[in-house]
């Protein structure tokens, strides 16, 4: 597959939780700090994403958390070129979740994203941080 050259690294992890607050003030006892934080309109929840370093970690209040162990929703790679990826996914015969790349207004400038399934059933994202002046198709 042609994507080598386009994935930068693991940009987040995203984690479901049941309690937001208590989910972050976890992390942030671990030594996370909160980066970024909003309400995904789509799913009426919080997200935060907070940091440590160059980690990542996504929670976001989605009250369906299965509150067990493997309850890691999706390791989200950080891409550039989106459309070109996703258009090497598609022919590749990958399991796509998304019918186009889809866009959320978090970070400052928005992101770009789509998700495939892999072998263990679990959710990879592909995920690129809008720039300024770059345009959302």
């Amino acid at each position: 597959m042609d994507t080598k050259m386009k994935i930068k690294g693991i940009q987040h992890v995203g984690i479901p939780t049941n309690d937001i607050q208590k989910s972050t003030l976890f992390y942030e006892g671990l030594g996370f700090e909160v980066v970024w934080q909003t309400t995904n309109k789509r799913n009426e929840g919080d997200v935060v994403f907070l940091q440590q370093g160059s980690l990542i970690i996504e929670i976001y209040d989605n009250k369906h958390a299965v509150m067990k162990s493997g309850a890691i929703d999706h390791i989200a790679l950080d891409v550039t070129d989106i459309d070109s990826i996703f258009s090497i996914v598609k022919k590749s015969g990958y399991k796509i979740l998304d019918d186009k790349v889809q866009y959320l207004p978090f970070w400052k400038h928005g992101v770009r994203f789509f998700t495939i399934i892999g072998p263990n059933e679990e959710k990879i994202e592909f995920c690129e941080r809008l720039i300024p002046n770059q345009e959302i198709l």
